[in-house]
């Protein structure tokens, strides 16, 4: 009797698992869509005359009749336009990589001494850090571009970089990541004769190398996509990045749509890249303990 009661019960609560399943699966089905339908319009329209997009916008629909090669040819050709673009895609590439490995070691080394030592005024400096995260950028924006001038950084990469380096957000990610590994590790490599330096570098960064995908990639979405420090702090065409410089493709006397379009779909790739690189660090290398019970 027990058994055909425990055979019943089972069979409303399988139902349920499935319903919640297929509505489950619709729901990220419809989520994926969504995300994905800006992106699949803006690479059909990168294969349109710029006059087809003005007048049809970001239409899904394939008409093959209408779609050429022509702006990725125009935009890989030796004309202002594309030698402009190249320029700064070359830009965005120098900022970003130096704004992602400049922000991950010095948050790296920030988040080390705030979550493995212990010394007075330890949680008061991290309140500083987490307080800073309640300012918006407008607040800081103004006084942060007067520190700029005063020593001399308008109009470099400098500029755009160093004040961006130490983000309270990576820093807190670091130090909740951190604070889950095991300080086990700290006194034995003390005890083999290991520096303070060692142990950071040698012993505890090749473990966190989770985080440091998690924010590689979050860091760099935020330095190729940033739009408004940088046109505060660059000043000359040569210097700007490449979402200023599309930017200014767009003005009253005429709009160049097949360099927008096309140069925006090609301006995905390094993200993409980036993303594929340290997936594998994500999904692989989720291993925090090290020491066995």
């Amino acid at each position: 009797m027990a058994g055909n009661l425990d055979m019943k019960d089972s069979k409303p609560k399988t139902r349920a698992t499935k319903i919640g399943s297929v509505f489950a699966t619709a729901f990220f089905v419809l989520l994926c869509a969504l995300i994905i339908f800006p992106v699949f319009a803006g690479l059909l329209a990168s294969f349109r005359p710029g006059t087809e997009l003005i007048r049809r916008g970001l239409a899904i629909n394939l008409d093959v009749s209408t779609m050429t090669l022509d702006n990725y040819k125009y935009l890989f050709g030796k004309n202002a336009d594309s030698v402009k673009y190249f320029m700064w895609y070359k830009n965005s590439l120098i900022i970003t990589l130096l704004s992602v490995a400049l922000t991950l070691i010095v948050c790296y080394f920030v988040a080390y001494g705030l979550s493995m030592y212990n010394y007075k005024l330890k949680n008061f400096l991290f309140f500083l850090v987490i307080a800073t995260m309640m300012v918006p950028f407008e607040i800081l924006m103004l006084p942060m571009y007067k520190e700029m001038i005063k020593i001399h950084l308008i109009d470099t990469y400098a500029g755009v970089i160093i004040p961006g380096i130490c983000g309270a957000s990576t820093i807190f990610f670091f130090k909740q990541y951190m604070q889950g590994l095991p300080k086990e590790l700290l006194d034995a490599a003390r005890i083999d004769g290991c520096t303070e330096y060692g142990i950071a570098v040698k012993i505890m960064l090749p473990i966190t190398k989770p985080a440091f995908a998690a924010m590689g990639i979050l860091c760099a979405m935020g330095s190729w996509n940033a739009i408004l420090w940088p046109l505060l702090v660059l000043k000359g065409a040569e210097k700007f990045t490449l979402p200023i410089g599309l930017n200014t493709l767009l003005t009253p006397y005429g709009n160049n749509y097949d360099v927008l379009i096309a140069g925006s779909m090609f301006g995905i790739l390094p993200i993409f890249i980036i993303f594929l690189i340290f997936q594998k660090y994500i999904i692989d290398g989720m291993t925090v303990g090290a020491v066995k019970g």
